[in-house]
């Protein structure tokens, strides 16, 4: 039987081969390995893509939140918004500045955040919220924007998975103040190791932000401000921006596999067997991930799958506020229980670009016999 990864790095490579072995070539002839013009070029043309005005690339996703969140002087006992379903990078970066998160559910239909339950969790140490635009599609950002300008605090949107994801047709990372993306190498836009992207159109957070990944400098040897190493990669910068010109096309076939799975599986879409993701109202989804829920037979179904070869995800098992990291917040089972009911439900399947229509035939085929035998 064909063997059907979750993800296939190999075929991209391939396709694109010739164009990655110059940009890295040129980059080792020329022996210029920090910042520089090939950093620049790529700053720029994400800014450009994403309709942005600054960009700065920095050392991972998770680092690109971090300096977003210095950037806002987040300090010990400031209050910053979000969901507890997502990567733990996520609230890692709030506590690690001595801040507090402050969680609230996701929405059931598409694992953002719920918009009607932020007010209610705003206090006067409400510093920012964290938005995150969950496995390629957005948040109601217009709603959360409303919320922010009239509470007075910042948005940082977690764009890790949602670069080219648009909603009321506003890129990713731009309706708040700061946006933050990563280039892990399974992401849709993904480098060859780690690497992150900020996006702003405020010049002076622009400028704050550049110091703070360089030791905090303006001038070499000068620091002004509290900062570290988190400096992008030259060499990541020019394979990632040999890929941004296929981000699209990438995007497009991610969608178009998308829909095709919604038509193979959609027999098996109630409410007992499985429910299949939704592109939301004003959406732009980019399907980073294919995310299904299967209420009861989860892990059941991801052994089957794996026994005929098949490759799945878990997206993500345990949620942020029951984690070790988040005990001294008290919160306890149930207390969010969208997201606990999407740890214990959702189930990836494969979508990456250069996955077949052959292959998506056998997890079909394979997720029909799946029910048939447990029906």
């Amino acid at each position: 039987m064909m063997i059907v990864p979750f993800f296939d790095l190999t075929k991209q490579y391939q396709s694109i081969k010739q164009e990655i072995n110059f940009a890295i070539s040129d980059v080792l002839e020329k022996q210029q390995f920090i910042l520089g013009p090939v950093v620049d070029a790529f700053e720029e043309n994400i800014a450009n893509y994403c309709h942005a005005n600054y960009s700065i690339g920095v050392s991972s996703g998770t680092d690109a939140l971090l300096l977003a969140l210095m950037a806002i002087d987040i300090k010990p006992g400031d209050e910053v918004i979000t969901s507890p379903f997502t990567f733990i990078a996520t609230i890692n970066c709030i506590l690690r500045l001595g801040a507090k998160p402050v969680f609230v559910d996701i929405n059931s239909e598409d694992f953002t955040i719920d918009t009607s339950i932020i007010e209610s969790k705003i206090t006067k140490k409400t510093k920012a919220i964290i938005p995150i635009h969950l496995f390629g599609q957005m948040a109601k950002m217009d709603i959360i924007r409303d919320i922010a300008e009239n509470s007075g605090f910042f948005i940082i949107e977690d764009a890790a998975q949602s670069i080219g994801a648009k909603y009321k047709n506003i890129e990713a990372g731009t309706w708040g103040d700061l946006g933050c993306f990563s280039f892990f190498p399974t992401k849709n836009l993904g480098g060859y190791g780690d690497g992150g992207m900020i996006i702003t159109k405020d010049p002076s957070l622009y400028e704050k932000i550049k110091r703070i990944r360089s030791q905090g400098q303006r001038t070499k040897y000068y620091s002004e401000l509290v900062g570290g190493n988190f400096r992008l990669d030259t060499l990541q910068a020019a394979i990632i921006n040999v890929k941004l010109k296929h981000l699209d096309a990438w995007i497009n076939h991610r969608r178009a596999n998308a829909y095709r799975y919604n038509n193979m599986l959609k027999d098996l879409s109630d409410k007992e067997k499985m429910a299949l993701p939704i592109e939301g109202e004003n959406n732009f989804h980019t399907f980073n991930q294919y995310v299904i829920r299967v209420p009861n037979y989860r892990d059941k179904l991801m052994k089957f799958l794996n026994n005929k070869n098949i490759g799945s995800e878990i997206y993500y098992p345990f949620p942020a506020h029951l984690q070790p990291l988040c005990s001294h917040l008290k919160y306890k089972l149930g207390c969010f229980p969208e997201s606990e009911k999407a740890a214990q439900q959702s189930l990836a399947l494969p979508i990456f670009p250069e996955l077949t229509e052959a292959m998506q035939e056998i997890v079909s085929a394979t997720i029909h016999e799946f029910f048939k035998q447990n029906s």
